[in-house]
């Protein structure tokens, strides 16, 4: 069985939590995290990649940006990039991602909403014109860095 852990040099900091661990509460973190023990409560790893190994058991709500399982998960998913379910997965609860990945053999029960991923605005520009313009209007002089020939044009616009 392959099992995928984080391997890019950029991800050189994951977090092992063994088969043998149990973790009850809140888990929380700014790294990678491998988990192949319990957990019942909460995981969040919102900017970070959360792998349920095949031991892995968890009875918790997931709010991570990649989510693999090769495990059982109980409880509702949010991964923000992926969320993926291998053959030996099982899971139950609703899954909230921008991409799915079940794999033939996996056990799911439960809902998938799938989220486009946000447009991020673009920052508005404006041209050294718009601005030598405006100014002159209101009576301001402009200083733009770069633009001493408009600042020139508005001292001459004002005499």
């Amino acid at each position: 069985m392959e099992i995928s852990k984080p391997t890019d040099s950029a991800r050189a900091e994951v977090a092992h939590i063994g088969k043998s661990v149990v973790v009850r509460g809140e888990l929380s973190g700014s790294e990678d995290l491998y988990l192949d023990g319990q957990v019942e409560g909460s995981i969040e790893l919102h900017e970070h990649h959360l792998t349920i190994g095949p031991h892995g058991r968890v009875k918790a709500s997931v709010n991570a940006r990649e989510v693999v399982v090769h495990g059982e998960l109980n409880g509702n998913v949010h991964g923000t990039e992926r969320v993926e379910l291998k053959k030996s997965a099982v899971l139950t609860g609703d899954i909230v991602t921008q991409r799915i990945i079940i794999e033939d053999g996996a056990v799911f029960k439960g809902s998938i909403d799938t989220q486009r991923e946000a447009a991020k605005p673009e920052p508005k520009r404006e041209t050294v014109e718009a601005i030598v313009a405006s100014s002159a209007s209101s009576g301001f002089a402009a200083t733009s860095a770069g633009s001493e020939a408009a600042q020139e044009t508005l001292v001459e616009q004002k005499k």
